[in-house]
């Protein structure tokens, strides 16, 4: 069974940001803009470190009428968001989809395909 991944991507504008990415390839999670790689680095270690904990997600109401979840660091920064759901009980999968792929070591860094790609 496939297990999820991150990716650590450059933006056009030098900024970083990375995706966590379930086992069958859908985002489950995407990061804020970071100014260096090591922050969004340390950006993906939190959410490692906190996946797990289902009091660091909180779900909200977007203003569309769909909903969706974040997840925050220990000392209540946002760390992660994810997309938009339709149903509350499809929010509540994501999560548990991020408590079961948040963990993951395997980190993909594109940062430096994503450089090429704009040539």
């Amino acid at each position: 069974m496939a297990t999820g991944h991150y990716f650590l991507h450059k933006a056009k504008n030098g900024q970083f940001h990375f995706n966590l990415t379930a086992g069958n390839g859908e985002v489950i999670l995407n990061s804020e803009m970071y100014a260096s790689k090591a922050s969004a680095e340390n950006g993906i270690t939190s959410v490692q470190n906190n996946a797990t904990d289902e009091g660091q997600y909180e779900i909200k109401a977007g203003k569309n009428g769909q909903h969706y979840f974040i997840l925050r660091a220990k000392n209540n920064q946002v760390i992660g968001v994810s997309e938009m759901y339709t149903a509350v009980s499809s929010v509540q999968k994501g999560i548990q989809s991020v408590v079961k792929n948040g963990p993951s070591k395997d980190i993909r860094d594109l940062t430096h395909a994503d450089a090429l790609s704009r040539i």
